[in-house]
């Protein structure tokens, strides 16, 4: 889904932009004031998103400007901006940690457009704060590139996601595992609210506070529960269906997070807080995209359990608000919930028009082919559409794909006998499959491949790629490399926490 510019719509210059921080209006526990560190070294543009800028009605021309790198840099502020970085704890690898809270973003305010539609601008590498622990508090181009790509790539796909503006990049140097340079990156999301923005009020037993926050969310996000019965249980009820729709967009596209910490997960469903993650190229249930990840908890089949897991933290920090079984009545919506929308796109990827019995064995059959075979996800997905219901026809396009290829022709011959009891027809079903199952995915070897050239100053592939996640399920001429699978050295790249 490509976000569509609107003709018409009130075009802002960088000095009519509107802004306004209702966050900022919440008791001071929530967050700690302070403006953003600039960079030594003056900050320049290294890409916009003109698709964000039209959310907030910013005039894409608009970027051109040095004004842009200023104010989207850190270098300064516009009127109404009230920045603050915002205090959250939560859950990490299982483990509850007590602080945490915004180590180099800064939450520079909202910026509200015409429709009255308010929109968090949020400042990542923006310097220390008081909750950045032992940090720098700033973010390299190789992560901000690869944040930056992955959110054009969610929109692009149809998934809920936060939004990234810009990046601003600088000649300042930067201490990971090696020297590297600078940058920061604009987040926009309607809310930056975590579920650790809960546990920490909870676990300090701030129960005013913790009402207060989910008021404020109430009013800002869920206008429609303000004065309903039993408002913080239904409140959570929403949460947990955002949630299980969220994951269930992320298996059907073969997505792996990498870190699904409570601190990262967003309050109204959306991706956010993009690391160590990596779309799938050979199928692997067990996927671990995260280098850091030791022990398997975030791999890709766990993600659905970890979800639960995470909603069951945020509803032991509504137990001052809310009754314990009406909260446990939420929780237990979502398993249901999952399963119901990811067979749902399943049964979409595989060219099934209704529900029949026998779908899910014949889908999982489906994978397990795939897992033994180390077949391309993506791929696979995509060139199935070309398999025809006609008696004699030759499907050898998709069976190269598999080792196995008597297994995979037996469950061939399931598969059109599927497709013949709901009467598909070829091209119709080819045409609906090339809708819901990608050609160009975000491989982590073409995010390294723009990281690298960029480290150069040469921003081109970052502009290539980003213009090419737009429309992932069309096909773009001149770019069928970007459709293979990765060469050798690209199917194993180490993505760690510090990405």
């Amino acid at each position: 889904m490509r976000l569509v510019i609107q003709k018409g719509m009130i075009q802002r210059t960088l000095e009519t932009l509107s802004f306004d921080n209702t966050y900022a209006r919440l008791p001071q526990a929530f967050y700690a004031r302070l403006n953003p560190t600039p960079f030594s070294a003056p900050p320049y543009l290294i890409h916009a998103n003109q698709f964000a800028a039209e959310l907030i009605d910013l005039d894409p021309e608009q970027s051109t400007r040095p004004e842009f790198a200023e104010l989207f840099g850190g270098n300064a502020l516009a009127p109404g901006m009230e920045p603050l970085a915002m205090l959250y704890s939560g859950h990490q690898f299982g483990v509850y940690v007590p602080q945490l809270g915004d180590g180099r973003a800064i939450l520079l305010g909202e910026a509200t457009n015409e429709r009255g539609e308010r929109w968090d601008l949020h400042l990542k590498g923006a310097g220390m704060t008081p909750f950045s622990r032992d940090g720098d508090g700033r973010a390299v181009l190789r992560s901000t590139i690869r944040e930056y790509l992955c959110c054009a790539a969610m929109q692009g796909l149809g998934i809920p996601t936060t939004q990234a503006l810009c990046i601003v990049g600088s000649d300042d140097k930067v201490y990971r595992e090696q020297i590297e340079t600078g940058a920061m990156l604009v987040r926009m999301a309607p809310s930056h609210v975590r579920f650790g923005s809960f546990e920490v009020l909870y676990y300090r037993k701030q129960y005013d506070h913790l009402k207060t926050l989910a008021d404020y969310v109430i009013d800002q996000h869920f206008p429609h529960l303000r004065d309903v019965d039993e408002k913080y249980a239904q409140f959570f009820t929403e949460v947990v269906a955002r949630t299980a729709r969220l994951i269930a967009h992320w298996q059907a596209v073969g997505w792996a997070h990498g870190v699904m910490n409570t601190d990262n997960m967003s309050i109204l469903g959306l991706t956010m807080d993009y690391g160590p993650y990596g779309f799938m190229d050979d199928y692997d249930a067990g996927f671990i995209c995260n280098h850091s990840d030791y022990n398997g908890r975030y791999a890709f089949n766990q993600q659905p359990y970890i979800g639960l897991w995470n909603l069951s933290c945020l509803a032991q920090a509504l137990l001052p608000l809310a009754e314990k079984t009406a909260l446990k009545a939420g929780l237990e919506t979502y398993q249901p919930l999952f399963d119901r929308e990811y067979q749902k796109q399943m049964r979409e990827k595989v060219g099934l028009a209704d529900e029949q019995t026998g779908d899910a064995e014949l889908i999982q059959d489906f994978l397990g082919l795939l897992q033994g075979s180390h077949a391309d996800y993506t791929m696979v997905f995509r060139e199935l559409s070309t398999l025809s219901t006609k008696k004699d026809a030759v499907h050898e396009k998709v069976r190269e794909h598999f080792l196995n290829r008597e297994r995979f022709d037996e469950w061939a011959v399931r598969y059109r006998d599927r497709l013949r009891r709901e009467h598909s027809h070829d091209e119709e079903r080819c045409d609906r499959m090339n809708r819901v199952n990608p050609k160009y995915v975000l491989r982590n070897y073409l995010a390294q491949i723009a990281i690298e050239k960029a480290q150069h100053k040469d921003f081109s592939e970052v502009d290539r790629l980003f213009t090419l996640l737009q429309t992932p399920f069309a096909d773009q001429p001149g770019m069928e490399s970007y459709a293979l699978p990765p060469p050798n050295w690209g199917k194993h790249l180490a993505v760690s926490c510090s990405s």
